[in-house]
């Protein structure tokens, strides 16, 4: 496994992960608002920012293990084919496991959780090509 492609791999899902993030307030500030019908559920945002850092290491690690994970499957070809596909898949797990399975046990309404399907989805699958196209294996003589 090349642990610096990993790492580098990681640094760029995590930029394309905020980049998105960002794009989407600015494009997408309905969905801002659709959480803010939920003020039991979701914390402000002054005390998310308190939080802020927790959030920022765990997203690092998830796509390092991501980034681990796609490593350890690759099977040659295009990286960023290989990434599509990968993102593709964790983002319909993370859309079932974790925007739905919320959906059922959170107060939440569907659009909200619609939105966050839609969002997550294409999150993860611009990870998965981001990663693709960084992680390189190492060369065997």
């Amino acid at each position: 496994m090349n642990y610096t492609r990993l790492g580098l791999a990681a640094l760029g899902g995590m930029f394309a992960s905020f980049a998105f993030g960002f794009l989407v307030m600015w494009l997408a500030p309905a969905l801002l608002e659709e959480g803010h019908k939920y003020p039991a559920v979701f914390r402000p945002q002054e005390e998310m920012m308190t939080v802020m850092p927790i959030g920022i290491v765990a997203t690092f690690i998830a796509i390092l293990v991501a980034a681990i994970i796609f490593a350890m499957i690759r099977s040659g070809g295009s990286g960023a084919v290989q990434g599509l596909r990968f993102g593709v898949l964790i983002g319909m797990f993370v859309v079932c496991a974790f925007v739905l399975h919320n959906y059922m046990t959170l107060n939440i309404g569907l659009k909200l959780a619609l939105g966050q399907a839609v969002v997550y989805f294409f999150q993860w699958t611009i990870i998965g090509i981001v990663i693709g196209l960084i992680y390189k294996p190492l060369t065997t003589p």
